[in-house]
């Protein structure tokens, strides 16, 4: 079993996740409206991602026979000027997900509650591959810059994703 203040922090972070599945939902209904497909797409799997997030750790905490407490989702963003600022969003908003990670792992540690601190492990590996490939396209759009032929071709290469 974990403590109570563990179950809240947890239940903190289910609405976190599912905050970012919504955000990233948001961003790939943009992307569609603005008919760049392969984004949409990327974000789309985001969402996914985001909501496999969330469930794994509501199935973690039934596992420890702790309640689930599912709360409002704050509304999102819902247009973007262009893929470079969706993705720059994203990115600090995965750097808020990475914190809030990092602060249930100190958590974890203080409270001694080794089965949760096992648990995130796989959360903090996660991060730093999200941080990693999001920052990876940030690249490439800076890149590319105002090159229409090559925000086409780079935006259909995100539709294999």
């Amino acid at each position: 079993m974990i403590s109570q203040k563990m179950q809240e922090a947890l239940n903190t972070q289910v609405n976190a996740e599912m905050w970012s599945a919504y955000l990233y939902l948001a961003m790939s209904m943009d992307a569609t409206d603005k008919g760049i497909k392969g984004v949409a797409h990327w974000f789309r799997k985001q969402y996914e991602e985001e909501m496999e997030h969330a469930f794994k750790i509501v199935e973690y905490l039934g596992s420890q026979l702790a309640k689930v407490e599912l709360k409002a989702i704050e509304a999102v963003p819902t247009t973007w000027e262009n893929p470079l600022e969706m993705y720059v969003q994203a990115l600090a908003h995965e750097k808020k997900i990475t914190s809030n990670i990092n602060n249930l792992c100190g958590q974890a540690i203080e409270e001694k509650d080794y089965a949760t601190q096992n648990f995130l492990q796989w959360f903090v590996n996660e991060q730093v591959e999200e941080e990693a490939s999001v920052q990876e396209i940030i690249d490439t759009l800076h890149f590319i810059g105002d090159d229409q032929a090559a925000l086409f071709m780079f935006d259909n290469s995100l539709k294999g994703r």
